[in-house]
């Protein structure tokens, strides 16, 4: 079997409606310049609020992909 090697980068979504839709965008976000995505860790989940209310569900998340580039 091959060695592979996999770089990490941090990311946070953003949702007005839930934490898990937070998560979504992000990953669905990073999908779209991201190839071979693996795995997803939650690192921390937070809320915005204005005026008293949630305005904003946030999560950072910590996403892997196969590296093959040279960076």
């Amino acid at each position: 079997m091959a060695e592979s090697v996999y770089k990490v980068v941090e990311l946070v979504g953003t949702s007005s409606e839930s934490w898990e839709k937070a998560a979504k965008a992000a990953v669905e976000r990073a999908g779209e310049s991201l190839r071979d995505l693996r795995v997803a860790e939650v690192v921390e989940q937070d809320i915005v609020m204005e005026g008293g209310k949630v305005s904003a569900y946030r999560t950072k998340l910590k996403l892997s992909f196969k590296y093959e580039g040279k960076d």
